[in-house]
């Protein structure tokens, strides 16, 4: 086993410890997107289009599975924190059960709608065939991407991060390894364009799928199904669903809420859309270390709000904002000076390597204020404040990233979709902090 006690030692430690992990699995995942943009761009604009298109959608199911992920991490980081290894057990095989029927009806879903959801995206009939290749597939797959997220999210509650970061890195290697495989063709196997990156990645996910269940059942024993009961199903449901949907739904609207901005993007052409479907996923990048080290804060916050330790939860908190902001500053100059190389890497279109710097040179002012958001998301997640937690994302996306792009987008153009996102995240940063030192605030007084 590799659990940790977080609620005891260094807290800066902790943090070191778990987050150098993290970022080798996420750099991985990173690398994943980037292979199928980078393989994709080189098939042509139309098939980066239509990637791009996908995006919505996949990030959709991805929102509402991390949201489960999220919930049950919260639950258990909590009793594993009060020591209540029984309870440990029985939240992870119950949210495991459902994790899978979710996936079993997004599948089914999915593979049902796909023409009229991208068309209500923007998409054309240019665009669709493509579109339908990639989806049809992925879908699919579904199974193999929502099952082992919820199963990492598990490990990462009792302190490991090593395991799932070893998991996503492997999957990623398979992927950037089968991509132009399948894509380009080699050898027996025929050039499947778009329709191979969809193989590709379901192939590589089943192998988190595979991991996942593996540590979870002969390694942790972490999981028993023998612990199932149908009486308990709807009730422990209940449990894991109440910290789950607020946040399920938070990005599952989020999706909604990029959805309406890569339709606005698509009014300045296929080549803006393609620019932005290339700068965020560098950007995917540039947030790996941010990204790493919220996921590390629910875990950390979890286990002390288990042990009453409201102390160690305020330093943690301390320490993690200040390195958002001093780190993400360097990141921001890094991006400014090196955009127009880093566009160059994924196309030749001019055009759309205007869109790539545009984006790289507005929006990461804001990535400091974004791992804000982020740091005092995973903090009231973890003191069971789901609601609260979803609510800062939906103020940033739908109450004032949204509506300030649709008004001013007609008028100042694509320049400020790009600046409101910075805008819309320095107010929810502030907004954040206030609910979250108000929240702790009450802790202390009824201990």
């Amino acid at each position: 086993m590799a659990r940790r006690d977080l609620t005891q030692g260094s807290i800066s430690q902790h943090f070191i410890k778990l987050t150098l992990p993290m970022i080798l699995g996420i750099l991985g995942m990173v690398a994943f997107n980037l292979a199928d943009t980078y393989y994709l761009g080189k098939l042509g604009t139309l098939e980066m289009a239509a990637l791009t298109f996908t995006f919505p959608v996949v990030l959709l199911i991805s929102s509402l599975n991390m949201g489960l992920g999220i919930g049950t991490s919260a639950l258990i980081s909590k009793v594993y924190g009060e020591k209540d290894y029984v309870q440990v057990k029985e939240l992870s095989s119950y949210s495991l059960l459902l994790s899978f029927t979710f996936s079993l009806i997004a599948c089914t879903i999915g593979l049902l709608t796909i023409e009229p959801v991208f068309e209500l995206l923007g998409s054309d009939a240019t665009v669709m065939p493509y579109i339908k290749e990639y989806m049809s597939i992925w879908y699919l797959g579904v199974p193999f991407v929502v099952i082992p997220m919820v199963g990492n999210s598990i490990i990462r509650s009792l302190g490991d991060t090593k395991i799932p970061s070893l998991i996503m890195l492997i999957s990623a290697l398979t992927n950037i390894i089968l991509d132009p495989i399948f894509i380009f063709g080699f050898g027996p196997i025929p050039s499947l364009g778009v329709e191979g990156a969809a193989i590709a990645t379901v192939f590589s996910r089943s192998i988190t799928f595979l991991a996942a269940i593996y540590v979870l059942t002969i390694r942790e024993k972490a999981i028993s199904f023998k612990l199932i009961r149908l009486n308990k199903i709807l009730y422990t449901w209940k449990k894991i669903l109440y910290m789950a949907l607020p946040n399920a739904i938070a990005r599952m609207i989020l999706p909604i809420g990029f959805g309406v901005i890569t339709s606005l993007i698509s009014v300045y052409g296929i080549d803006a859309i393609a620019g932005y479907g290339i700068a965020t996923r560098i950007e995917y990048f540039a947030l790996a270390i941010t990204q790493a080290l919220s996921s590390v804060i629910p875990v950390f916050v979890g286990q002390n709000f288990g042990a009453k330790a409201f102390d160690r939860i305020k330093s943690g908190i301390a320490i993690t904002t200040r390195f958002m902001i001093y780190f993400n500053a360097f990141v921001y100059v890094m991006l400014f000076l090196f955009a127009p190389f880093m566009a160059s890497i994924f196309t030749k279109n001019p055009l759309v390597q205007d869109t790539v710097v545009l984006y790289m040179r507005i929006v990461p002012i804001g990535y400091g204020l974004q791992g804000m958001i982020l740091v005092m998301n995973g903090t009231l997640n973890a003191l069971h404040r789901p609601v609260l937690a979803a609510s800062l994302n939906l103020t940033q996306m739908l109450i004032i990233y949204v509506p300030l792009a649709l008004v001013l987008s007609p008028i100042m153009g694509i320049k400020s979709i790009f600046g409101t996102l910075v805008f819309s995240y320095l107010i929810v940063a502030i907004i954040g902090q206030i609910t979250v030192k108000k929240i702790l605030k009450m802790q202390d007084v009824t201990l």
